[in-house]
Parts: structure tokens; C-alpha cells; sequence
């Protein structure tokens, strides 16, 4: 009975087929970036491939530019990401049970920056840091990208939160702790995986940002703004590959490790009694 309800709950075969047709068609261009990393062509692509080498990995890490890069993105991602972590649960911890005046306009104020088009955000962060005299630079960037990196975090724990048991919470302050005992010893190990999770959305999107970066950076020059000035530079397209290919894994398996942290975490401890 139970082989009948799953062949029942399953997809028709073109529908699966489309499916896998539509992840291949998305994530072939990733695929040829990849693939050419390792072409032993210099200059410009050919199909198939001349041949297969190893060359412009020790190329592109060989490269004083590109670990200054990639040591900036790093810096500026993990600054951004804990602002994220902080503003994130607070705002999560404020709007997830009260009901107030204004409770709504503050929830899309925390989603706008990433539902807004970059280049909006972009501008709208520029002309701020100009109307207040501030320079681009390390500070700005890293602020910039805290912006929408809050509303992984704040997604995340409200979600984790409204699953969880008010109970748990009042239970221990009955029992005679202060909030920072009940914060530490009861609310954190519940959302830990929430926070995780959100905190390495956040990384892996502020790593790679490139549209709100162009208006923020001034003179620095991150990961993506380093990839994007390669463009005009043909004879450096192996090296360009390799470093794409950097990135990309350092964002990919970052959300892998998200959904693996918050896949199977929804029966809470607590919930629903």
C-alpha cells in the first residue's frame, strides 16, 4: 500500500524530465567555467578543449592581486555577517510575538534591500554615505552588504522562533532566571541552527555581491569587482576561470551547508505544548 501511495505522490516522468532539463540548462554556463579552468588554451575558447593541466590554479594563487582580493571579500563578508547576526536576531526576537503600530512597515523595511534591484540599493546607500561626508571604502562596503544580509538572519530566527514554545521562555523565568540565563540556556540552543544557517546565507551572498559593491567600494577592489575588471583582459581568461570557479564554491558550499542544517529541524523542542 505504501509502494501505491508513493507512486501515487510522484511526478509524471516529463514533468521530472522538464525539471532536470531546466536545472541543466541553468547551471551548464557554471559547468564551462568550470570546465575551462583546467583548458591548457591561453587565450581564448575553443571547443573541445586542447588539452587538460593544473597550471592556473598555482597561476591565479600565485597572484598578489587576486589573495588581496580574496582576502578583502573575506574581511568585508565576515564583518557584514555579524552585523547581520546581531541586527537580525534583534529584529527577529522584537517582531516575532508582539503585535504593534508599525509592525508591518518595519517587516518590508527589512526586506526591501534585497528585494529592491541592486543598482537602487547601490545609489540610494551612496547618496547616504555622501550626504553624511563619508569616503568609500572598507566600512561602507561592509555596511552596505549588512543591509540585506540582515533579512537572512532575521528570516531564519523568526522562522525558528514562531515554532518554538513561549512556554519554555516563561517556564524559566519562573524558575527564577534572569534574561540573559534564559537567553543563554533556553531561546539559543533552539534557534543555534537558525542563526548558523542564516549567518552563512549571509557570508556566502555579501562573498560574491558585485552590483552594491561597485557603488560602495571606492578604491577597493573585492573579489567580484576584480573578476569584472578582468573582462577586458582576453589573455588572462584561464586565471579568470580558476577564480570564478574559487567563487563560486565558496558560496556554493556554504548554502549547501545552510540547508543541511535546517533541513529536519522542525520539531522544536517545546512546540505546540
Amino acid at each position: 500500500m505504501h509502494s501505491d501511495q508513493n507512486r501515487a505522490d510522484r511526478a509524471p516522468w516529463w514533468l521530472r524530465l522538464l525539471a532536470w532539463g531546466g536545472l541543466g540548462f541553468l547551471h551548464l554556463p557554471i559547468a564551462m567555467i568550470a570546465l575551462y579552468a583546467f583548458n591548457t588554451e591561453t587565450s581564448a575558447y575553443s571547443f573541445p578543449l586542447k588539452g587538460f593541466t593544473l597550471h592556473w590554479i598555482g597561476v591565479a594563487f600565485a597572484n598578489p592581486d587576486v589573495l588581496a582580493a580574496i582576502w578583502l571579500s573575506f574581511k568585508i563578508a565576515l564583518v557584514a555577517t555579524l552585523l547581520a547576526l546581531v541586527l537580525g536576531t534583534l529584529a527577529a526576537g522584537a517582531l516575532y510575538r508582539h503585535t504593534f503600530p508599525g509592525k508591518e512597515a518595519i517587516g518590508l523595511m527589512l526586506v526591501l534591500p534585497i528585494a529592491l534591484p541592486g543598482i537602487i540599493t547601490g545609489l540610494s546607500l551612496l547618496s547616504a554615505f555622501r550626504l553624511g561626508g563619508i569616503q568609500p571604502g572598507f566600512w561602507t562596503i561592509a555596511i552596505g552588504h549588512a543591509t540585506f544580509c540582515v533579512v537572512m538572519v532575521y528570516n531564519n530566527v523568526v522562522a525558528r522562533l514562531r515554532r518554538n514554545s513561549h512556554n519554555l521562555i516563561e517556564a524559566s523565568m519562573d524558575l527564577g532566571a534572569d534574561p540573559w540565563q534564559t537567553f543563554r540556556y533556553v531561546l539559543l540552543p533552539q534557534i543555534a541552527t537558525a542563526l548558523l544557517a542564516g549567518g552563512i546565507l549571509a557570508f556566502a551572498l555579501s562573498f560574491d555581491e558585485i552590483i552594491v559593491t561597485t557603488f560602495t567600494a571606492g578604491n577597493e577592489v573585492t573579489l567580484p569587482i576584480w573578476l569584472l575588471n578582468q573582462l577586458t583582459r582576453p589573455r588572462d581568461v584561464p586565471v579568470t576561470n580558476v577564480v570564478a570557479m574559487i567563487v563560486m564554491l565558496l558560496t556554493t558550499l556554504p548554502i549547501i551547508a545552510a540547508w543541511r542544517l535546517t533541513s529536519g529541524t522542525e520539531d522544536i523542542a517545546g512546540s505546540g505544548k
